[in-house]
């Protein structure tokens, strides 16, 4: 039997919710695939600075010690807007980032051609995407330094710095996600006006010579932006910076039609973290209205990219697509003639999908 030990941190808002949906499915499939799956919880974001006065207790930090992945809900809440930096939910998340050392940030997004209505794209030209961004983590505006305020709170100011080493280790991972899937990868800069750019263009060319069978080419970021609402099924994966990554990320989740659909991956560290791309979402907190997928999908990746358990991932995509197909949706992906859960229910019946699909099982896994 597989063992598998996890550190949840429900964190703030929908977070609670979500993460409740994601352990179900996670205990269902562990159960069906005989996985050993230990869990333990922690505080981050708002709820441990209203607890223990840090949005990153120490407490929290020893129970990373010996978990093979993290699974977080979301982190944010408005009731700390304007306090100061280390007093804001988001310092904890940037901290653990930092203390569990994920450089390589992965945003999968595809179509389901059951959501075509939910996108604010055409069938035509959003049917068939699927991309991968792979977004730097540690590095550039989020971490540079010096960083702050001066002239009396008048002006800021905030360094993008890229060593040559980080630039080069973010990018093996991928070329090699580009290696397993469609063998295409757009390196996204803005080489024209930013040495950090040219520097990334040039290592990411380096190391292209390693990865033959991969098709290499540039884009600035403002051309990918573009190119992501009116071509998206250009691209397989999608290579970027910290910044830049975390703009476009979001930009492709919304091509679903819902932050709530996409998950994440941030592996390349101690220890793997997982969570869904959404927010804290504190407008819909406590309602049972949130969309849990991106958050069981995170479940998925973390039983691929960790566990290295690819049977029980691809129960849970499957179990999704179902889902999708069937016409469940939750409220955010609704449309008319479909019939909308709450969060709990969507976390069941994917449960219940992801267990019950027996020939899918049997003939690829021998479960």
């Amino acid at each position: 039997m597989q063992e598998f030990q996890i550190t949840v941190l429900h964190g703030d808002g929908v977070g609670p919710e979500v993460c409740r949906e994601a352990i179900r499915v996670l205990d269902a499939v562990s159960a069906k695939f005989d996985i050993k799956v230990k869990t333990c919880e922690a505080l981050i974001g708002g709820v441990a600075i209203r607890e223990t006065g840090s949005p990153l207790p120490d407490a929290t930090i020893a129970f990373f010690e010996g978990a093979d992945a993290v699974l977080l809900g979301a982190v944010g809440d408005p009731s700390f807007d304007g306090e100061s930096p280390e007093r804001r939910p988001e310092a904890g998340l940037l901290q653990m980032r930092q203390i569990l050392g994920g450089f390589a940030n992965l945003r999968p997004s595809r179509s389901y051609p059951a959501l075509a209505g939910s996108s604010p794209l055409r069938k035509e030209i959003f049917d068939g995407t699927d991309l991968l961004i792979v977004r730097e983590l540690l590095g550039g505006l989020y971490f540079g330094s010096p960083r702050g305020f001066q002239d009396g709170g008048r002006s800021a100011y905030n360094t993008m710095r890229y060593t040559a080493d980080e630039i080069e280790r973010v990018a093996r991972v991928a070329f090699e996600a580009a290696e397993s899937r469609r063998g295409k990868l757009t390196s996204v800069d803005k080489a024209n006006v930013l040495e950090t750019s040219q520097l990334w263009r040039k290592v990411v060319d380096e190391v292209s010579n390693d990865y033959r069978n991969v098709a290499v080419d540039h884009l600035f970021v403002d051309a990918c932006a573009m190119h992501l609402v009116t071509d998206p099924r250009r691209f397989d994966v999608i290579l970027t910076e910290n910044l830049f990554g975390d703009i476009l990320s979001d930009e492709a989740a919304v091509l679903t039609g819902s932050l709530g659909m996409l998950p994440s991956a941030t592996i390349g560290g101690r220890t793997d973290l997982y969570e869904p791309v959404h927010g804290s979402a504190p407008d819909i907190a406590g309602t049972d209205i949130a969309n849990p997928i991106g958050a069981i999908a995170s479940v998925a990746l973390m039983l691929r990219h960790t566990a290295k358990h690819e049977g029980s991932a691809v129960a849970i995509e499957r179990a999704i697509d179902r889902v999708l197909d069937e016409g469940y949706r939750t409220r955010d992906i609704s449309a008319v003639g479909t019939k909308v859960l709450t969060t709990a229910e969507m976390g069941m019946l994917i449960a219940e999908y992801a267990v019950e699909d027996e020939q899918f099982l049997a003939a690829a896994w021998g479960v």
